[in-house]
């Protein structure tokens, strides 16, 4: 499920970094890509739901705690 996940990040946004943790349906997502520049925590959430949103709807992904920064913010 961890390459499922990272491949759906992937396709959907152009990524910096990402690192993907758990099992058993339980994961942690930390993303780092600058196409969250100008966007809020919300929005970026929103983000990576809407790519995730099949496995969330299925259960495939139960829990799915996210780290979004941007590359300069990943730096501080």
């Amino acid at each position: 499920m961890k390459d499922i996940i990272e491949n759906s990040i992937n396709k959907g946004i152009k990524v910096d970094k990402l690192l993907v943790e758990g099992s058993e349906s339980k994961y942690t997502v930390s993303v780092v890509s600058d196409e969250f520049i100008s966007k809020s925590t919300i929005q970026r959430h929103k983000m990576i739901y809407a790519l995730l949103e099949k496995y969330i709807k299925t259960g495939e992904i139960h829990a799915l705690t996210i780290k979004a920064l941007t590359l300069s913010e990943s730096k501080n």
